[in-house]
């Protein structure tokens, strides 16, 4: 296992990966959490609260939202 870096000991080019890495899986959850929130109970699948919680779960839970979570 690899020891673990600050920060600061991280190249320029993983710390601008991490950050976009982190932006995609904000957006994610923000588009998710979007898209929840503007429907109504009939046109999703499961409960709200659900997955509001499941939406936190890194890029899975947003993903699952889309793929599953939802009634065409």
């Amino acid at each position: 296992m690899a020891a673990k870096k600050r920060w600061s000991e991280l190249s320029r080019g993983r710390r601008g990966a991490l950050i976009a890495v982190g932006a995609v899986q904000v957006a994610l959850q923000l588009a998710a959490l979007r898209d929840i929130f503007q429907r109504t109970p009939e046109q999703i699948n499961g409960s709200k609260r659900v997955w509001v919680a499941a939406s936190f779960l890194n890029f899975a839970g947003p993903i699952a939202w889309f793929l599953r979570g939802r009634k065409d």
